[in-house]
């Protein structure tokens, strides 16, 4: 089997080294799709031999498409990676006997993926395991047409891989708040898509019998998107700091949970009035109303 590995960047100096160092032995072939790095990252993506893309930023979904699509037709399997996370030894070793002997039934496997804040792993919350479905069969998986949160979907059957996926983020916390501002205004529009149908809905949702994924995709959109603004974001925070213990991860665990469970909710919910603010007061279509309120334009 031969796999290729697919990384998306934007000045990650700081990090691609450490995610590329724990993938290249398993790579037959990794493809890195940069949108105007500044810093080093193309230098350390040659390094390590990659095949080096430029593509204009829109969003995740669309990048991750493209770089899919540069995968070289002789590669069997393909795993999605972010640049600021890395394999375990373990995961690494689960990787390799997998694609070893896969059956032909399997299209994927999912990786249980730990977060890390301020150098602190969280271990509470109930965000640990997350499993992420990042390695599938070449033209088996797709990827959700969504601005934020999008999932990898597959229609054959899944396995579960032993060893962590990390997610360690190195910046400052003032690089996390800015990039959650950004990541506020794309949930804000799928928010708002459930709301208004402007875009077609792609979901991973499942209330039963699917994916851990699918299962908090059915609750966000059918519970969590119906319960009044801004009481949602204090009852999904006190949910993970009280109910499943995220107090007990420490000063940084409070800090994570805090900004992660509630700062963040409860500004995609202010974006969402924001733009209903906007189209009451200006007689506004959705798509124009978001366009002038988030500056994104669909």
């Amino acid at each position: 089997m031969k796999l290729a590995i697919v990384v998306l960047t934007k000045n990650e100096s700081i990090h691609l080294e450490r995610c590329l160092l724990s993938v290249a032995d398993l790579a037959d072939e990794i493809v890195v799709v940069d949108c105007g790095s500044v810093d080093n990252t193309c230098d350390i993506a040659n390094k390590f031999g990659s095949r080096l893309f430029k593509n204009t930023w829109v969003n995740y979904s669309s990048q991750f498409k493209f770089g899919v699509s540069n995968v070289s037709s002789d590669c069997n399997w393909i795993m999605r990676i972010d640049a600021d996370e890395y394999l375990t030894d373990e995961l690494r070793s689960s990787v390799r006997k997998f694609l070893a002997g896969v059956p032909h039934h399997i299209d994927g496997a999912y990786f249980p993926r730990r977060m890390a804040f301020m150098g602190r792993h969280i271990k509470h919350g109930g965000i640990f395991p997350a499993y992420m479905l990042r390695l599938f069969r070449a033209g088996k998986g797709k990827i959700e047409d969504r601005w934020m949160d999008e999932h990898i979907k597959v229609l054959g059957e899944t396995v579960v891989l032993n060893g962590e996926l990390i997610d360690d983020n190195l910046n400052s916390l003032t690089w996390w708040t800015d990039k959650h501002n950004k990541y506020a205004s794309r949930e804000a529009v799928d928010l708002l898509n459930l709301e208004f149908s402007f875009m077609k809905i792609d979901s991973v949702a499942a209330a039963k019998g699917g994916s851990q994924a699918g299962l908090k995709r059915w609750v966000k959109e059918k519970v969590y998107a119906r319960l009044p603004v801004g009481f949602r974001a204090l009852a999904y925070f006190l949910y993970r700091y009280v109910v499943r213990l995220g107090f007990l991860d420490g000063k940084e665990g409070t800090i994570f949970h805090f900004l992660q469970g509630y700062w963040y909710r409860y500004l995609v919910d202010c974006k969402v009035y924001e733009v209903k603010r906007h189209m009451s007061i200006h007689d506004s279509d959705i798509k124009l109303a978001i366009e002038k309120v988030l500056d994104i334009r669909l």
